[in-house]
């Protein structure tokens, strides 16, 4: 058995890609849980469920990076001294382009 509920959508995301918010309803099966999409710049207390984590490498006074691994694949990220500010959503190819980068140390110039 399942139940059809209308969703509460994300306003101008559902209409910048050309989705009626009207018209949106979701099925809930037993023991799933509702999440809406993810997206750049969304609050990260949104991303209810997920599990933060950040380098062993940061300093006790927050000043780090959180990653999590969101239903789907996509990779959060977000600052540890702004834990309720935005995330920003990324793909695996992104995330693995960025982590070969840092490896090759691409990035060492900004520290």
């Amino acid at each position: 058995m399942h139940v059809h509920l209308p969703v509460q959508p994300l306003m101008h995301w559902h209409m910048e890609h050309g989705y009626d918010p009207g018209q949106l309803t979701c099925t809930l099966y037993p023991g799933s849980v509702l999440v809406h999409h993810a997206y750049n710049g969304m609050a990260a207390t949104e991303l209810q469920g997920v599990v933060w984590q950040k380098s062993r490498h940061s300093n006790s006074q927050g000043s780090c990076v959180e990653f999590a691994k969101l239903p789907g694949g996509d990779v959060a990220m977000r600052n540890s001294r702004h834990p309720d500010g935005p995330a920003l959503v990324y793909t695996p190819a992104e995330i693995e382009a960025l982590l070969l980068g840092i490896k090759d140390g691409e990035f060492d110039h900004l520290v």
